[in-house]
């Protein structure tokens, strides 16, 4: 059944590219650091991610690679990522909802390792050109809903327009 959901999500998303014209269309529209602290299990995580533009009007894609260490485990969690900003302008604080879908991989300390497909919820805030116009700084908070860590907190910049 959680592989029927997640396979009718992502048609969903895919087929909603060409729906709609944007602003700011899909491309590469910027990459940049993420940090920040994971909760079961306890870790700070690292990351990186790509702004590939906006799917339709205030629909932002964004995945992202975070690797987690703490608690025994090194994990590795790509994600595929879309948030909807409730404000089309990015020059102000906007805040944004969205959801992830990802494989996460837990390896152990003492060397056994695991993988599922991770399921995320997300929320945060962010807004562009802090400094020369240029890039976006955000807050977000994650919820794990299947087979993921239980909640994240991110700090992140985008560097790109």
């Amino acid at each position: 059944m959680k592989r029927i959901i997640m396979a009718s999500l992502i048609m969903g998303l895919l087929c909603s590219v060409t729906a709609f014209g944007t602003n700011r269309p899909v491309g590469l529209r910027g990459i940049g650091p993420r940090v920040g602290y994971t909760i079961n299990p306890d870790q700070v995580h690292i990351g990186a991610h790509i702004d590939f533009g906006d799917l339709t009007e205030n629909l932002m894609m964004q995945p992202n690679l975070e690797i987690g260490f703490g608690d025994n485990l090194t994990t590795i969690a790509p994600s595929f990522e879309v948030d909807y900003r409730f404000r089309s302008d990015w020059g102000v604080w906007t805040p944004y909802l969205g959801g992830g879908i990802g494989p996460v991989f837990y390896s152990a300390k003492n060397g056994g390792s695991t993988s599922d497909l991770g399921l995320y919820l997300q929320f945060g805030i962010g807004k562009g050109g802090l400094w020369q116009q240029a890039g976006r700084f955000f807050i977000e908070g994650k919820l794990g809903l299947a087979d993921a860590p239980d909640a994240k907190l991110t700090v992140g910049w985008t560097f790109g327009k």
